[in-house]
């Protein structure tokens, strides 16, 4: 298989992020598990059939490893969609995905033997597992623009969640500034996916025009911030970061240039007193690049079919709403 991404002819690059599908190998731990992942299951079918991706990206969770007896059986079933598509896909991990017998480095080190999985090895003494750069290869053969893949961790020491951490940030400049080069001094179009999400998503929430809902309350992003977004920002080339993680937020909102999407929870959106009570249908953002711009456009399929659009505004407290 030909493992380089391309723009098709029209110049597009469709990308479906889906997030958080959790799946288990057993159910006895979970008597509900057996429906849930089939439903899961049609309705990625159903996106990927609808949709005819370029891409499809994981942002994390692939798998519940702590309510699963086989973790690698289990990461086998939920990317069997996907495998079985022909189409290329690659995988980020989240907090479940590590919470069993299984290390995310050894899971890391499954994606990679699948043959439609185009992830790639770490980079030597970096932290975490899923840390690679993936391009979009123009019809002049050159890179048109950057996938940045990044493993956000798991569990902080100092309580709550992990972050990405400085040497990640580092190789992603590293990884940033000879893509630039490359481009004749032009930082390249880009996106980058991982799976817990920043403290910029509370902020661009909190005081920035924002579509979709957060009906999670605040986004369970670190305590700690490391400076990702900083980063981003300094080197000029990410427009969009997508993320996963709370399951009942799927909103989109720009902060200093860049977009900060949610995913739209792929497996289930919430469950209250052991009851399922999913506050909108579940489903997968789907992203499309177009070669040459420095934009993006991005919409949600729900696992009815239906496309959505235009998610409802969100003003926050005290925001002037400016005329145009």
């Amino acid at each position: 298989m030909d493992k380089n991404l391309k723009f098709r002819e029209d110049g597009t690059f469709v990308i479906v992020q889906f997030t958080d599908v959790e799946f288990i190998d057993e159910y006895d731990v979970d008597p509900d598990s057996p429906k849930l992942d089939a439903e899961t299951k049609s309705l990625m079918e159903m996106v990927i059939r609808e949709e005819q991706p370029d891409l499809i990206v994981f942002t994390g969770d692939v798998i519940a490893s702590a309510r699963t007896k086989d973790p690698m059986a289990s990461f086998r079933k939920a990317v069997a969609v996907a495998e079985n598509s022909g189409i290329p896909w690659a995988a980020v991990f989240g907090n479940h995905d590590s919470e069993g017998i299984v290390a995310r480095a050894e899971m890391h080190r499954l994606q990679l033997e699948h043959q439609y999985c185009v992830a790639k090895e770490d980079p030597p003494g970096i932290n975490g597992a899923g840390n690679f750069t993936l391009t979009v290869m123009n019809d002049r053969g050159e890179a048109g623009a950057a996938l940045y893949f990044l493993d956000s961790g798991d569990y902080s020491p100092f309580g709550g969640y992990d972050w990405i951490r400085r040497d990640q940030i580092d190789w992603y400049v590293s990884e940033s500034k000879a893509l630039t080069g490359q481009n004749g001094g032009k930082p390249l179009p880009a996106l980058a996916f991982f799976h817990i999400p920043l403290p910029e998503y509370n902020e661009v929430w909190e005081t920035e025009v924002c579509y979709g809902h957060r009906l999670d309350g605040t986004c369970s992003a670190p305590r700690f911030n490391s400076g990702m977004f900083a980063a981003m920002l300094e080197m000029g080339d990410v427009m969009g970061t997508f993320v996963g993680h709370d399951h009942a937020n799927d909103f989109c909102g720009t902060l200093h240039g860049i977009r900060l999407c949610y995913g739209r929870a792929t497996k289930y959106v919430s469950y209250v007193g052991g009851e399922r009570k999913d506050h909108f249908p579940t489903g997968a953002r789907v992203i499309q690049l177009k070669a040459g711009e420095r934009d993006f456009a991005t919409w949600i399929r729900q696992n009815d079919g239906t496309v959505v659009y235009e998610q409802p505004e969100h003003q926050p407290e005290g925001k002037e709403v400016k005329s145009s």
